[in-house]
C-alpha cells in the first residue's frame, strides 16, 4: 500500500475531488482526517468511511478563512493521528462576474478562501512538517491558474497565486525534508456541473482534447501521487490533469 500508516488531512472533503482523495487514500493504507465547514455533509462523509475503514478517518471541522481554526484543524489531526504526513490543500469556491462590475467584497472573498485559505493551511502544515523534518503538501490549483478565462477574474488570480505560492514554498521546505507541489485540475464532472445546462456543458467537454470532462478520481489519483513516496524527487511542480486542456496552448 502506497500510503500504509501515514496520517494525511484532506481540506474541502465533504465532496468532489476532496472526498475522492480521502477514499484513494484510505484504500492505499493511510489513516485520514477529513476536514470541512461544520455545516456541511463532512461528518457524514467521514462516518461512513470510517465504517468502510475502521478507525482510520476523522472529521475535523474547519473554516479556511480563520486562522484559529485553520490551526486548532492541524492541532486536532496530530493529537487524534500522531503527526502529519500528508496535506491535500483542497477547500476552494468559484465564482462568475464579469470584471468591471466585480463587487470588491465578492473578489475578496473567492481570494480568501481560494488563496489565502490555501495559505493559512499550507502555514500551519509547514509548521508541523518541519519539526518532523518530514512531510508531502499537494495544493490544489487549477487550469485558470495558468491560463485565463472571461468571467473568473478573482478566481484566475487566486489559483495563480497557487501555483507561484506552491513553487515559492518547496524553494522554503526542501531543505529541511518536506516537499510541496500543486495539482491543476481541468474541468471536473462534479455535482456543481451538473446545474450548467447541455449547451454549456458541451462547450466544456470541447474544450478538452480528449473528448470528455474529469473524473473526481482521475485528479484523486494525482494527489494521492504527490502524496506517497513515488514522488520523492517531485517538488516544486504543478501537476495538470486537464485532459489536454493546456496542450494545444502557450
Amino acid at each position: 500500500m502506497r500510503l500504509k500508516d501515514k496520517n494525511v488531512l484532506i481540506t474541502g472533503g465533504a465532496s468532489g475531488i476532496g472526498l475522492a482523495t480521502a477514499e484513494r487514500c484510505l484504500e492505499e493504507g493511510a489513516n485520514v482526517a477529513l476536514a470541512d465547514l461544520a455545516g456541511s455533509q463532512g461528518a457524514a462523509r467521514a462516518t461512513e468511511l470510517d465504517a468502510r475503514y475502521p478507525g482510520r478517518c476523522l472529521f475535523v471541522a474547519v473554516d479556511v478563512t480563520s486562522t484559529k481554526q485553520v490551526d486548532q484543524m492541524i492541532a486536532t489531526t496530530v493529537k487524534e493521528l500522531g503527526s502529519l504526513d500528508g496535506v491535500f490543500n483542497n477547500a476552494g469556491i468559484g465564482g462568475l462576474s464579469p470584471a468591471d462590475t466585480y463587487p470588491d467584497e465578492e473578489f475578496l472573498h473567492i481570494v480568501d478562501i481560494n488563496l489565502m485559505g490555501v495559505f493559512r493551511v499550507a502555514r500551519a502544515s509547514l509548521h508541523q512538517m518541519y519539526s518532523q523534518g518530514s512531510g508531502s503538501l499537494v495544493n490544489c490549483a487549477s487550469i485558470l491558474g495558468v491560463f485565463g478565462q472571461s468571467m473568473t477574474a478573482a478566481y484566475s488570480a487566486a489559483k495563480g497565486g497557487v501555483v507561484n505560492l506552491t513553487r515559492t514554498l518547496a524553494l522554503e521546505s526542501a531543505s529541511k525534508g518536506v516537499r510541496v507541489n500543486a495539482v491543476a485540475p481541468g474541468y471536473i464532472d462534479t455535482p456543481l456541473l451538473s446545474l450548467l445546462d447541455d449547451a454549456t456543458r458541451q462547450a466544456l467537454i470541447q474544450m478538452h482534447p480528449i473528448g470528455r470532462l474529469g473524473r473526481s478520481e482521475e485528479v484523486a489519483n494525482a494527489a494521492l501521487f504527490l502524496l506517497c513516496d513515488e514522488s520523492s524527487f517531485v517538488t516544486g511542480s504543478n501537476l495538470l490533469v486537464d485532459g489536454g486542456f493546456t496542450a494545444g496552448k502557450s
